[in-house]
Formats: C-alpha cells, structure tokens, sequence
C-alpha cells in the first residue's frame, strides 16, 4: 500500500497530483490546512495538504466492474470536503455536508448544490418565528453595528410592513450613539427616549402599544449599570434579547463573547458586517455549540436595505462566498 501526501495552493492542485501519481481512482484519506514550508509559513501562509494511497496499484489500473461504478464516489466525496475545509470550515462540518450531498452532485459540486446542502445542515440554527416581540433589546460590544442594525429593523418594519416600531436609547456611556439613534427616529418617522438608568427604561417601556427596540451600551452585563438594567428587563415579560456579533469575528473572539454575554440570556444572534468578512466559516463550529437561533443578518450601511431575515440559504452563501461575483446586497 502506498500512503503519500501533497501539498499545493489549493484543493484541485493537490487533488490533480495525487492522481497524476497514483491513478484516477486513487483513494484520499485525509485533507487539511497547513502551515506553508519556508518564509511563507512563518507569514502566517497556509497551503491545503491531501493524503492519499493506491492500493499496491491494482486498483487503480483495472477497470471498475458495474457493481463498482454504482459504489459512492469516495474521493469526489473527499474532494467536496477538502473543498469546504480550504475555505475555513471545521472538518466535522465539512464531512456532514458531504455526506448529505447525492454522488453524482459531489463531482465537480457546483456552489448552489454545495450551499443547499449547507442550508440543510443549518436549518436548526435559524429563527423561525418573524414577529416582533413587545420588548426587543441589542447587546453586544461596541463597534459591531447594534445601532444601525435596530435602524435598518425599524425602518425595514414601516416602510415595508406599515408598522411603528419605537426606540429607546439605553446607551448611558456614549452619547453619540443616542444621537445617531435619535436621528434615525426622526427620518423614520417613530418615537424615540432616552433612558439612562434602570428606573428611566421601566419607565420608557411602560404602556404604549408598539414594540420597542432597545440599543443598550456596548458593555459586559457584568457592568453595574448593565446589571441592573438586565435585572429589571427579565422581571418583564415579552422581553428578547439579541446579541449581535461582527461576521470577522474569530472563534475564540465569538466564545469569549457569548461568555461575556451570557448574563443578559440572549435568545436571538445577530450577525453584522458579513460585506468585511471573507467568509463565516470559522463561526460555524462555535454556532453549532451555542446553538442560540439566528435573527437576522447585515451586510453594508444602508437603511433600510442591507438587513435581512435570516435563512439557511442566505447563512450558507455566507459560509462559502460565490468569489467570482460582487458582494450581493441583502433585500
């Protein structure tokens, strides 16, 4: 048995010499991501690595009986994955998505038929229901967009649905936030208040018959203030929390996150800015671990147009990005 191993800039290099040296039909292992050898490594450059083996050659020279040609395509199968882990994607994910991929769609898979079979796998981490609670609050840290994102949700809910959503700015620490917020009430046409301290968003939220959509600080619910403004939102019902997250963010950054923000109990995710972010590949292993159901998805500054429900095909497009095309805009 002959076991050896190439490395190449991508998958198709690697997988055209494995087979160039052992026959079409040779058998890959194992794929990955490596450091690239020399100066290049030490850059942080990666290369995609396939093992693979023939089987002393005998099965790669004789020709496949019918009962064969009707076997899975193993290595197309293999391709299919070193395909997704090239891209970022954890290989417990990738051999799911495979394995959900028919045979003959695993030859030369093309993007839609990889991203249906990605859509599957994510069905579970969608929201499924589209209405608005009666109190829905944004938190997160600082820079990831929970102002805008409210903005473009209010504005989305009047123009396209005739629906007043009102807001309140709860942001104690940054004024320009409130600001920013106030301006967008203002254009969009719905109330707005500011609510500074615990007692003052009691009191912004009692009575009216809209939903209101809260910008709190970009602060741990740790903070003082924080805490007590957490404290007094779980003693209300028809209260949502959504925690939003920039699609750049690395795995480690995103745990560390949901551990910082797991005292305000989110039951929505939110992820913004997927226009900076190459892919959300990286996201998906954490995804999967913290399985908080996903509202809605931003891509660029316009309001109301870059905000989109989320769905498993708009969260798959993301995984793997059509790079051939200009970034698509969210309608």
């Amino acid at each position: 048995m002959s076991t050896k191993r190439y490395r190449h800039a991508t998958v198709q290099d690697a997988l055209r010499a494995a087979r160039e040296e052992l026959g079409p039909d040779a058998l890959i292992t194992q794929t990955g991501l490596v450091a690239s050898s020399g100066w290049r490594g030490w850059l942080g450059s990666r290369e995609v690595e396939v093992t693979a083996r023939a089987d002393g050659g005998a099965s790669v020279l004789r020709q496949p009986d019918t009962k064969e040609r009707r076997a899975p395509d193993t290595s197309s199968r293999a391709a299919v994955v070193a395909r997704l882990v090239a891209s970022g994607v954890d290989l417990e994910f990738s051999q799911s998505v495979a394995a959900g991929l028919e045979s003959d769609k695993c030859r030369g898979a093309s993007l839609p038929s990889l991203w249906q079979a990605i859509a599957t796998e994510l069905h579970g981490l969608i929201a499924e229901d589209d209405d608005y609670a009666r109190v829905e609050v944004f938190v997160g840290p600082p820079g990831v967009g929970k102002t805008t994102t409210i903005a473009k949700i209010a504005a989305q809910a009047r123009v396209r649905e005739g629906r007043t959503l009102g807001l309140v700015g709860a942001d104690a620490f940054r004024a320009g936030a409130i600001e920013q917020l106030r301006i967008y009430a203002h254009i969009i046409g719905v109330p707005f208040r500011v609510a500074r301290t615990a007692e003052e968003l009691d009191a912004a939220l009692a009575g009216g018959r809209q939903s209101v959509l809260v910008d709190t600080a970009g602060r741990s619910p740790s903070d003082g203030v924080e805490r007590e403004t957490l404290r007094m939102l779980g003693r209300r019902r028809g209260v949502r929390t959504h925690l939003v997250m920039a699609a750049d963010t690395s795995a480690a950054t995103a745990r560390r996150i949901f551990d910082a923000f797991h005292r305000a109990r989110p039951d929505r995710l939110i992820i913004t800015k997927l226009d900076e972010a190459e892919t959300i590949a990286p996201l998906i292993q954490v995804l999967n671990e913290r399985q908080i159901p996903i509202s809605y998805l931003t891509a660029g500054q316009r309001v109301p147009e870059d905000l989109a429900r989320a769905t498993p095909l708009l969260l798959a497009a993301a995984v793997l990005p059509d790079r051939q095309s200009s970034h698509a805009r969210m309608s």
